[in-house]
C-alpha cells in the first residue's frame, strides 16, 4: 500500500467518526429516560395541543413533515425529545449550547469543535438557541432518506469552519487535529501537515489553495465515506427509539386530542 494511500485512509477513517457516536445519544441515552419523564409530565408543560402553540419556536408538525423526511408521527416523537433536551438546564423550550452538549456528551461544559459547529448549523437564525423548527429541519438532513446533495452540502458547511464558502488549509488542519483528539489518536505535526497536503492535492482541482463546493462534491463522489457520518439509521424508525404512546394521539378528559 502506497504512502499517499495510507494517509488518505487515515483521513477518511477519522472523518467518519465525530458525529455518529455522539448523535446516537440523542436517541438512546435521551430516549431511555423519556418514558419515565413523560409519564410524570404528560399533564404538564406543552403537552396538550391547546397549550403547545405557546411554546417558543413551536411549528405545526404537518408543516414540518411536509418540508422534511419525517412523518407527522415522527415529528411528534421528536418533539418529546426536543422538550427533554431544551428543559435540561434552562427550561425555556429552546435548546441552548450547554443543553446541546449535555445531550451529546452528558457534560454541558465539554468543549468539542464538532458539537460547536453542528450547533451553529442547527441555529439557523443565529440567535444562540435552537428552536423546534430548526431542530427538525436540521436533523432531517441526517435521515437515511434525505437527498445525498443535502448531506454533501451540510458536511461542506460543517468543515468550512470560518464560513468563508471554502474549506481552506487551516480549516482542514484544525479538523484533523480535532478529529485525532476525539479519536484518542496522536500524530506528529509532520504527518498532520502531510495529510493536509495530500488531501488538497486530491481535492483542490483548481490548485488555488482552497476547496470550493464543486470540488468538495467531486471529492465526496470519489470518497463517499466522507459523508457517512451525516446519516443516522435510527431516524428511519423513530418509533423504535421512543415509547409507543409518544406517537399515539390520545384524548384528554375534555375530549381534545393530545400528542404525548
Amino acid at each position: 500500500m502506497g504512502h499517499e494511500t495510507s494517509k488518505n485512509i487515515i483521513l477518511l477513517t477519522i472523518l467518519q467518526k465525530p458525529l455518529r457516536s455522539p448523535f446516537s445519544s440523542f436517541f438512546f441515552f435521551q430516549a431511555s429516560n423519556l418514558l419515565f419523564q413523560l409519564r410524570r409530565s404528560r399533564n404538564m408543560g406543552c403537552i396538550h395541543s391547546k397549550r403547545v402553540k405557546n411554546c417558543p419556536g413551536y411549528e405545526d408538525p404537518e408543516l414540518l413533515s411536509s418540508e422534511t423526511a419525517f412523518s407527522v408521527n415522527d415529528v411528534h416523537g421528536l418533539y418529546e425529545l426536543f422538550k427533554k433536551i431544551s428543559s435540561s438546564i434552562y427550561k425555556d423550550g429552546l435548546i441552548h449550547k450547554e443543553e446541546f452538549q449535555l445531550a451529546l456528551f452528558r457534560n454541558s461544559k465539554r468543549k468539542n469543535l464538532f458539537a460547536d459547529r453542528v450547533f451553529e448549523l442547527f441555529d439557523v437564525k443565529n440567535n444562540q438557541v435552537i428552536e423546534f423548527g430548526e431542530f427538525i429541519r436540521s436533523l432531517s438532513i441526517f435521515h437515511p432518506d434525505s437527498p445525498v446533495a443535502d448531506k454533501i452540502a451540510f458536511a461542506f458547511r460543517l468543515y468550512d469552519l470560518r464560513g468563508t464558502g471554502y474549506i481552506e488549509r487551516e480549516d482542514l488542519k484544525l479538523l484533523v487535529l480535532a478529529l485525532l483528539d476525539e479519536s484518542d489518536l496522536s500524530l506528529s505535526d509532520d504527518v498532520v501537515e502531510s495529510i493536509v497536503e495530500t488531501t488538497f492535492k486530491e481535492a483542490d482541482g483548481k490548485g488555488d489553495g482552497k476547496i470550493d463546493k464543486e470540488e468538495w462534491k467531486d471529492f465526496v463522489a470519489k470518497n463517499p465515506n466522507l459523508i457517512k457520518n451525516v446519516t443516522l439509521p435510527y431516524l428511519k424508525d423513530i418509533s423504535a427509539a421512543f415509547p409507543s404512546f409518544v406517537l399515539r394521539p390520545e384524548a384528554d378528559d375534555g375530549g381534545e386530542i393530545i400528542h404525548s
